[in-house]
C-alpha cells in the first residue's frame, strides 16, 4: 500500500445522463485505462463496474480522482471527492489536445452544449427539453426499429432531406409516421433525423450567434455517428481545416477532470479499492431517484364519490336510425386523433367517432365518412359540415366541407354548452394542450403548448408502451397506487430515465402511472399556463380533451388545483361536438352541405408529391396533395408564394412588403 501511495494515477469520471466514462492517466499524462458504458438510470452500479474494471485492469492503484458530469454532483459529495464543472473539465482538455479550436459543439444522452472559447467562455446548454441528443436519436430509431448506429448507416446513402421537428420527440414522431406510410426511404428519413438535431442544436442553443472558425465535435453521438457529424459539417458550410473531428471524442470531459487533478497538489490520493467500497455502502436513499406524492385516492369511499360527481356531465343522444330531419357534422382533425360527431337540431349526438390517424388524418377522415353515409338514412340530411382542428384546412379541402372553424372556438362553444358560464376550460389532447380563460363570455386568454408535449396524451402513451401495456390498463392501475412517484415535470427523455431508474429501485407499476399522472398535470399548470394562484382559475372549470378520459390525470389536476371540476363524458370529442354545434348556428333554412357524397367517395383518391419550391430563396420542401375535380392543399410553405397565393416574386421571403401609401390612403 506504501508503495502504491507514492506511485499515484489520475482518474476522470464523468457521470452524464445516460453514460459513464472513465479516464485513468499515470503521472506522465498517458492514458492507462478508459472505458464507456450506459448506466440505464442506475449511477451506483454503473459508476461500482466501471472502476471494478479499472480495478481489475490496473491493480489495488492510489489515484487522485474527481467527478464531474450532469449526474456527479452528489455522488461526488457523497464520496467526499472533488466535482469539476463538465464545462471546465472539457475546456481543459480541449485547450491541452486541440488548442486550436474556437468553438465545441457537443452532444450527450440527454444534455446538448456550444461553448465559444476565446478570452472569454460562453457555454450555452440545453434546459428543459433534451430533443436534439442522443436519447432523441434513440427514440427515433426505434421507429425505423434499428439503433443509433443503424440509423448512421441508413443516412449514408440518403438522397431526400425531409423537415422534421427538432424540438420534441413526440412532435418528430407525428412527422416521420406519415413519410413510413407514405414509403419514404429509410434512408432518407435517417438522415432527416440527424438533420432535425443538426436544427435543434443550432437554432436552440446558438439563437443566432454566429458559429467561425474551427468548430471541434465531442460526445457520444458525434463520436459514434458519422453522418450526424456530416450533417454538422454541411449544415455549418466547415471545410477539412474548420472541422475538427478528435479521437476519442467521447472521454474529453473524463480526460479533463484527470488533468485538472493532476495539476492539484493538496488533494491526497485514495486507493481505489477504498472508493468502490465507500460507492458500495452508499444506501438507495442517497442514491434514489425521488420522493412521493399522495395518493390520487385514499379510499373506495373518495374514489366512489369522484365517480358519481363525474357522471353528472353527460351528452344527450338520439338514435340515428329513427330520427329525421337536419343533421351537423363536425369534424377535429387533430393531431393524432380524428374525431368526428353528428348532432340532430336539438343537439343531441345521432354518431361518433374518435380514433388515432397515425399520421394520415385525410384516410381516416375518408374512413369516418364512409361509416357515417352507411349508417344514413334517405330521411336524415347533413345540412351543415364544419372542420376544425390541426388539420382543419387540409382535411376541409379533402371533404370539400362547408366551414373551417379555429379550434379554440369549436371548444369553446362545446365547453359552455356542458358548462354555461364556463371560466376556464383546460384541454389537452394528443400532442396539442390548450388553455383558455373566459370573462363574462368572451375569451380573454389562450395560452398554447408550443415546442414540448410531454404533458400530453403521446407523453402517457409512450410510457404505457415503454411497459408493454395498453393505455387503459396502465391508467386504471394509477387508481390504486399508494405511492406515486415524484416524477417532476420535464422533457419525456428526462422523464423516461426516471422511470427507468424508478423501476431499478423496485416501483410498481401503478406508482410510476399515478405519478406520470401528476406530472401531466404540473406540466400543464406549471410550465405551460405558469398559473400562480389559485384565484386564476376561476369558479368553473371545465377539463376537455381524450387525455382527460384517464381517471387518474383527470383526479390529479383536482388535486393540484384544489378545485372540482367538469369533465364531460365526450371529453375527447368536445372540438368535433362544438364544431357541430357551430354549424347548427350557421345554418340557414334551405341550405345543404357540400360534404362529399357517398358516390364521390366511391371514387375518392388523391395523388401526394414533395418538391423544393423555387420561388424564393428558401427553397421550401412542399408537400402538394391533389384532389379529384382539380382541388389541392400545398403545406411546407414559409412564404405566399410557395402556397400559389401570391403570382409576383417578392425581394425577401422573410418580411411582408407593405404599401405604406395605400395604407395611409
Amino acid at each position: 500500500m506504501m508503495e502504491s501511495t507514492r506511485t499515484h494515477y489520475f482518474l476522470g469520471l464523468d457521470i452524464g445522463s445516460t453514460t459513464v466514462k472513465i479516464v485513468v492517466l499515470d503521472e506522465r499524462g498517458k492514458i492507462l485505462f478508459h472505458r464507456y458504458q450506459r448506466h440505464y438510470s442506475d449511477i451506483k452500479i454503473a459508476v461500482k463496474d466501471i472502476l471494478s474494471q479499472a480495478k481489475d485492469g490496473l491493480g489495488a492503484i492510489a489515484v487522485k480522482m474527481a467527478i464531474t458530469g450532469s449526474g456527479g454532483l452528489s455522488l461526488a459529495d457523497r464520496l467526499g471527492l472533488p466535482f469539476i464543472q463538465e464545462v471546465m473539465a472539457c475546456t481543459k482538455a480541449v485547450e491541452f489536445f486541440i488548442p486550436q479550436t474556437d468553438v465545441v459543439i457537443e452532444l450527450g444522452g440527454e444534455d446538448a452544449k456550444i461553448t465559444y472559447l476565446g478570452k472569454d467562455v460562453e457555454q450555452r446548454m440545453n434546459g428543459a427539453c433534451a430533443g436534439g441528443t442522443g436519447a432523441f436519436i434513440d427514440q427515433m430509431a426505434l421507429l425505423l426499429k434499428t439503433d443509433g448506429l443503424g440509423l448512421d448507416r441508413m443516412a449514408k446513402n440518403h438522397r431526400v432531406i425531409y423537415p422534421i421537428a427538432s424540438r420534441c420527440g413526440v412532435f418528430a414522431k407525428t412527422d416521420i409516421q406519415p413519410l413510413l406510410n407514405q414509403g419514404a426511404a429509410k434512408e432518407d428519413i435517417a438522415a432527416s433525423i440527424f438533420q432535425a438535431v443538426v436544427n435543434q442544436t443550432i437554432s436552440g442553443l446558438a439563437c443566432g450567434k454566429p458559429i467561425r472558425g474551427r468548430v471541434a465535435f465531442l460526445g457520444g453521438p458525434l463520436a459514434f455517428l458519422p453522418q450526424l457529424r456530416r450533417r454538422f459539417i454541411e449544415t455549418l458550410r466547415l471545410n477539412e481545416e474548420e472541422a475538427i473531428l478528435p479521437e476519442n471524442a467521447q472521454y474529453y470531459a473524463a480526460w479533463g477532470a484527470a488533468y485538472t487533478e493532476r495539476e492539484q497538489k493538496d488533494n491526497a490520493p485514495r486507493c481505489l479499492n477504498e472508493i468502490i467500497v465507500a460507492l458500495d455502502n452508499l444506501s438507495r436513499e442517497e442514491t434514489g431517484s425521488g420522493g412521493t406524492l399522495r395518493p390520487l385516492f385514499r379510499d373506495g369511499e373518495e374514489l366512489a364519490a369522484f365517480l358519481d360527481r363525474h357522471r353528472q356531465a353527460e351528452a344527450k343522444r338520439n338514435d340515428i336510425a329513427t330520427y329525421k330531419g337536419q343533421a351537423f357534422l363536425g369534424i377535429d382533425a387533430g393531431s393524432t386523433t380524428s374525431k368526428a360527431v353528428l348532432i340532430d337540431t336539438d343537439g343531441a349526438i345521432l354518431y361518433s367517432f374518435y380514433g388515432g390517424n397515425e399520421g394520415e388524418p385525410i384516410d381516416l377522415c375518408v374512413r369516418i365518412l364512409q361509416d357515417l353515409w352507411e349508417r344514413l338514412t334517405p330521411d336524415i340530411t347533413i345540412a351543415k359540415t364544419v372542420v376544425t382542428g390541426y388539420g382543419e384546412e387540409l382535411v376541409k379541402a379533402a371533404v370539400n366541407a362547408d366551414i373551417g372553424e379555429v379550434e379554440t372556438m369549436a371548444h369553446y362553444k362545446a365547453a359552455n354548452h356542458f358548462l354555461p358560464g364556463v371560466e376556464f376550460i383546460l384541454d389537452i389532447g394528443g400532442q396539442d394542450m390548450k388553455a383558455i380563460r373566459i370573462r363574462d363570455g368572451v375569451i380573454e386568454n389562450i395560452i398554447l403548448n408550443e415546442a414540448c408535449s410531454s404533458g400530453c396524451g403521446s407523453f402517457i402513451d409512450t410510457f404505457a408502451r415503454s411497459l408493454s401495456l395498453e393505455i387503459g390498463a396502465f391508467a386504471e392501475a394509477a387508481i390504486s397506487s399508494r405511492q406515486p412517484m415524484d416524477l417532476g415535470n420535464r422533457c419525456t427523455v428526462f422523464m423516461n430515465s426516471k422511470v427507468k431508474q424508478a423501476q431499478k429501485e423496485g416501483a410498481a407499476v401503478a406508482d410510476i402511472s399515478a405519478g406520470l399522472s401528476y406530472s401531466v398535470i404540473k406540466n400543464a399548470l406549471y410550465k405551460v399556463i405558469k398559473i400562480r394562484r389559485p384565484e386564476e382559475f376561476g369558479k368553473k372549470i371545465l377539463a376537455q380533451g381524450g387525455t382527460f378520459y384517464n381517471q387518474a390525470i383527470l383526479r390529479a389536476f383536482e388535486l393540484e388545483t384544489g378545485r372540482e371540476v367538469v369533465r364531460p363524458d365526450i371529453a375527447g370529442l368536445m372540438g368535433a361536438y362544438g364544431a357541430a354545434l357551430i354549424g347548427k348556428e350557421r345554418w340557414e333554412e334551405g341550405q345543404v352541405s357540400t360534404v362529399i357524397s357517398r358516390q364521390q367517395l366511391a371514387d375518392f383518391h388523391y395523388e401526394k408529391s414533395f418538391h423544393n419550391c423555387q420561388k424564393c430563396n428558401n427553397h421550401c420542401l412542399l408537400t402538394k396533395i391533389a384532389y379529384p375535380n382539380g382541388r389541392s392543399y400545398i403545406s411546407g410553405n414559409r412564404c405566399e408564394l410557395g402556397a400559389g397565393l401570391k403570382k409576383e416574386r417578392i425581394p425577401c421571403p422573410t418580411f411582408t412588403i407593405i404599401n405604406t401609401a395605400a395604407v395611409l390612403r
